[in-house]
């Protein structure tokens, strides 16, 4: 391979000198073969001489070839290759069902299920004998504690964060205008709120996160003056505060450089064309008491409207040091949004991707046992986010703990994302994760809100049919005997044999569990450190 390599070279170098020299002697026509000669013979000249690729340097010219290969190995992956189970992190299945229902077109499939119902990994809603009247699709809870002013009715299923930079205008034009259709809310992101985020009304939840964009002062510390302006605005429903996403646990937002325009530095209120990374931590607080009193002061700057925060479980003491200090404070989040470490983000570094945070299931878990074992559950609502794109996902999580769940991914898939994996160059082929106008012209607003609105409904609708089949009225009365997981090949168990659920108060008193004591003991409400 290497000989024939050199042999490329040396024949468009000689090529070259031939048809220089017949050009010369003979007439003008021979120069015409330098226009694929020259090119050819320099390339492989650079290849000899060049340092940053071994493969070049000892097979130059046809050392491309493995990188063109590798530049459309996804491509071919996902078209040839993977399997409808196989696709990495949503599998065609699942895409297939997003598409669907964003289209209005049927989503029923033929001749049964394609899962390995004796898998391990297999779980399944426990249906009723006696099934209830299918009731309309529009679930919603009521957010906002006595200490909230104005409460706020959320749907079942919303749009989870996604930046201003981290998508596109006409992605959030379509998705914000698609949950004004579909009477559900948008989640700004922490990236602050865009004109494209409030052209078309939709409810808005306004992303707070450790760079305040959007409610940061020159130092790019938190500016109560600008939060209070822009909190007024009857579009904002709610206020959460991120305090970290399950994608980059304990690391700040990512938006690079390629992404950041003239728009998103004003919006954002930093440099143009510089990668703009969010501080890992907040400097408005520093200790558990520290946060409930953030969430009191944004919810008094905004007026009353509901506020709390979200992150991904972390180490257990410090969600109970929060828990601590509510009962020390009385003071309450409205709601505590418990995002998975396998939920989506547009850039992160691989190892917080792979091996940070907890997963949802384990983490919702987590939370729901800490604030009820602390007492406090009934006034705090609790929201999941990651990988949630079905029916089943939602009455999943509300299963064990959730009040309601949020989408990032499959509202992409609903306004056109094919799973490229291109978010953090700015290649986005289908103009979802992108700022470059030629890419995301593609993508037609009017068409993708209705695409959004569709997906939403139809996937209420299913939660509906599945609600009804379980003997249910509400998807909130899912409970950990309703969700059931096949845990060896002849042992099938319900959740509620699988997982440990606390008592209302048990960790107020003398716990028998040697975990939960530990945790307890090493929670502070002044701190976040271990206290022991």
């Amino acid at each position: 391979m290497r000989t024939l390599s050199l042999l490329l070279v040396a024949v468009a170098v000689l090529v070259t000198a031939v048809f220089i020299v017949l050009g010369v002697i003979v007439s003008g026509y021979w120069l015409s073969g330098l226009l694929w000669s020259v090119p050819t013979a320099c390339v492989g000249i650079w290849d000899l001489t060049q340092k940053h690729h071994s493969i070049l340097r000892n097979y130059p010219l046809l050392g491309h070839l493995r990188f063109f290969f590798e530049s459309i190995r996804p491509e071919m992956m996902q078209y040839f290759v993977e399997t409808d189970e196989g696709g990495k992190p949503y599998d065609r299945v699942r895409r297939t069902a997003v598409y669907g229902r964003a289209k209005n077109q049927d989503d029923v499939k033929p001749f049964g299920t394609d899962l390995d119902v004796y898998s391990t990994e297999y779980e399944f809603i426990s249906h009723s004998i006696a099934p209830k009247p299918k009731q309309k699709h529009n679930f919603t809870v009521k957010v906002g504690n006595d200490q909230c002013k104005h409460h706020y009715d959320a749907s079942v299923l919303n749009i989870s964060a996604m930046s201003f930079g981290a998508v596109s205008p006409h992605a959030l034009l379509a998705l914000n205008a698609g949950a004004k259709k579909g009477g559900f809310y948008h989640d700004t992101g922490e990236g602050g709120v865009s004109p494209y985020h409030k052209k078309n009304g939709g409810d808005l939840v306004w992303e707070i996160g450790t760079g305040y964009f959007g409610s940061r002062n020159d130092n790019g510390d938190f500016d109560p003056g600008l939060f209070k302006e822009t909190s007024s605005l009857e579009q904002i429903k709610m206020v959460e505060i991120k305090i970290s996403q399950g994608a980059k646990a304990g690391h700040g937002g990512v938006l690079p450089a390629a992404k950041v325009d003239k728009e998103i530095a004003r919006v954002r209120h930093i440099p143009v064309g510089k990668d703009c990374i969010s501080p890992a931590y907040h400097t408005a607080f520093s200790t558990p008491t520290g946060l409930l009193e953030f969430v009191a002061q944004l919810r008094d700057l905004s007026g009353g409207k509901p506020s709390g925060f979200k992150l991904c479980i972390g180490r257990p003491h410090e969600f109970l040091a929060v828990c601590k200090a509510m009962i020390t404070t009385e003071i309450y989040p409205d709601f505590i949004v418990i995002d998975g470490a396998e939920g989506g983000t547009g850039a992160g570094p691989v190892e917080f991707l792979d091996h940070m945070g907890v997963p949802l299931t384990e983490g919702l878990l987590f939370a729901q046992n800490a604030l009820v074992g602390m007492g406090v559950r009934d006034k705090v609502r609790l929201a999941a986010s990651g990988k949630v794109a079905t029916a089943f996902n939602i009455a999943q999580r509300m299963a064990i703990g959730a009040d309601w769940c949020n989408a990032a991914r499959a509202f992409m898939f609903a306004v056109g994302c094919i799973q490229a994996k291109r978010c953090q160059n700015n290649t986005c082929p289908v103009g979802v994760a992108t700022q470059n106008p030629t890419l995301f012209r593609g993508l037609d607003v009017a068409d993708k809100t209705e695409r959004v609105k569709n997906f939403h409904c139809n996937t209420l609708e299913a939660l509906a049919e599945v609600t009804a089949a379980a003997g249910l009225m509400h998807p909130n009365e899912f409970s950990p005997i309703h969700i059931a997981r096949r845990v060896s090949p002849t042992d099938v168990w319900q959740y509620n044999k699988i997982y440990d659920f606390l008592e209302q108060g048990e960790l107020l008193e003398n716990t028998t569990s040697p975990k939960w004591s530990g945790w307890l003991s090493q929670a502070s409400p002044d701190t976040f450190n271990l206290v022991c």
